[in-house]
């Protein structure tokens, strides 16, 4: 069984992909603090997707039929695909202070951003690491 089949794990898969890409975005702004006119930009926060909302599914018709399982029975249930929301792209994120030259990037909340994005990778390589830890107690034979 491929462990990106288990919900738990795409999940934390794709909010350690947004965290990475994330510190990416806000380690620009740092390097262009002094470049004048530069707006610092940042992403969307990170939404798991609803899976009772109709923008946290899949509908498998039409085109998109080849895209998942076929449901052969009314009692399957709905294939669903994450929905990132469009956070994967960035945004201008100007900061709290303009400078005269145009720059709208502050230090400060830049390092205060990137202490953020690297506590939540943090605790989301932990938590994957337990769950792997879990799912390898889960397999064990008893007694071992």
């Amino acid at each position: 069984m491929d462990i990106n089949g288990i919900p738990l794990f795409s999940i934390l898969k794709s909010r350690l992909g947004y965290l990475s890409q994330r510190q990416s975005l806000i380690s620009q702004n740092v390097a262009n603090v002094n470049s004048p006119g530069f707006v610092g930009k940042d992403l969307k926060p990170f939404v798991i997707p609803d899976k009772s909302s109709t923008a946290g599914r899949l509908q498998l018709t039409g085109a998109n039929a080849a895209a998942g399982p076929a449901r052969t029975d009314p009692g399957h249930m709905q294939g669903t695909v994450p929905n990132t929301g469009g956070q994967g792209k960035p945004q201008n994120a100007p900061d709290s202070e303009t400078r005269l030259d145009g720059n709208k990037v502050v230090l400060e909340e830049q390092m205060m951003k990137m202490t953020d994005a690297r506590m939540n990778y943090d605790a989301a390589v932990t938590f994957y690491q337990k769950s792997l830890g879990l799912l390898r107690m889960a397999a064990k034979a008893p007694g071992r």
